[in-house]
């Protein structure tokens, strides 16, 4: 187990060390380490790595100027120049909570940035504002679309936080894949094999092989078969690419750059970088807060009471097991698996810093 501290304290000297500003380091860490505090390890410091081999690559740009390149009132698309999309979504995030505090609503599409680490983080960040939070982003091509072998979409994840008045808030962060990368990722270090429905080889038959994708499969949809609703997931994943890449000027479906840095990006983009859309809602806008909240208690109260199934202990509202996690890995530390011990400790040597 790590202690919050030290993990935060590490990642931020990394991130100094490639050129960010202390303001621009100590918010990418911030958003980084939400995803391990929260349990999702795939996205947390175990990606540190991936975006120091990015910057190395020359393809993240640690001093971005970040600019408002078209807005309306309620509305703006935001160059990221090419920054880091835990800094990038964070600063677009607060140009829509503005523009929300003045006209009731705002939305940013983003272009030319890259990975933004966890939906969440940038959804809850309405939370502190009495303002309900949206936020989605596409990523690199690993999904084949129902009745199809070829990658064309990203896991592409979905989040919407919604405060309420005496109980947690209403917090739900989702990939509109089956399952994220990441979770590959986890098992591929834990040498397990994935559940049927995750993957698919690469003439589109059913497997459990956590690193089928490296070997041309793809992941599947929400839902993994047609008879099983992949056409919604496949429908979902789309709606975030549009609004992500295709609004914003932002690459799409097959040309959204790769992660990885040793695979390149296509050689024929139709746009810039990697897109997000971010979305913020004056409660009052609508209805009176206080009253609002009031009735999502309500909601959430009627939820958590709902019958149980035999066998399960409750009705959890979504937010509810990453709340827990918070609290427990705050309190007794963060689980790292060895590879991402080694991983982090070879990242810091590049730098002369001890892991």
């Amino acid at each position: 187990m790590y202690p919050y501290r030290h993990l935060f304290d590490f990642t931020r000297e990394i991130f100094l060390n490639i050129g960010c500003s202390l303001e621009d380091a100590q918010l990418a860490t911030q958003v980084l380490l939400e995803a391990d505090l929260r349990g999702v390890d795939s996205h947390g410091v175990a990606r540190l790595s991936g975006y120091i081999r990015l910057w190395e690559a020359g393809r993240i740009n640690p001093k971005p100027n970040i600019t408002i390149a078209h807005e309306t009132p309620s509305t703006a698309t935001v160059d990221g120049d090419g920054g880091l999309g835990l800094v990038v979504a964070p600063r677009a995030m607060e140009i829509a909570m503005k523009k929300a505090e003045n006209v009731g609503s705002g939305w940013v599409s983003v272009r030319n940035s890259n990975h933004f680490g966890i939906a969440g983080y940038h959804a809850m960040q309405a939370l502190q504002r009495d303002m309900i939070g949206m936020a989605m982003t596409n990523a690199s091509p690993l999904v084949a679309p129902t009745h199809s072998t070829q990658r064309m979409l990203g896991t592409n994840p979905i989040a919407v936080a919604v405060p309420a008045n005496e109980q947690p808030p209403f917090v739900a962060d989702l990939a509109t894949t089956t399952a994220a990368n990441g979770k590959l990722e986890i098992l591929q270090r834990k040498q397990k094999q994935t559940p049927s429905g995750w993957v698919q080889t690469a003439t589109g038959l059913g497997s459990t092989n956590p690193f089928e994708v490296q070997a041309g499969g793809a992941l599947l949809p929400l839902g993994s078969t047609k008879n099983r609703g992949s056409h919604k997931g496949y429908a979902l994943g789309s709606i975030v690419d549009i609004f992500s890449g295709v609004l914003s000027g932002a690459n799409y479906g097959p040309w959204v750059p790769p992660f990885v840095s040793f695979l390149a990006p296509p050689a024929d983009p139709v746009g810039q970088g990697i897109g997000h859309f971010l979305g913020a809602m004056r409660i009052d806008a609508f209805r009176p807060a206080d009253e609002f909240k009031h009735h999502m208690d309500n909601w959430i109260n009627a939820f958590r009471n709902a019958q149980v199934k035999r066998g399960e202990k409750a009705v959890l509202i979504p937010g509810d097991p990453e709340r827990i996690m918070t609290a427990k890995r705050l309190q007794k530390g963060i689980p790292l698996l060895p590879p991402v011990e080694k991983d982090l400790t070879e990242v810091g040597k590049k730098f002369g810093i001890k892991f």
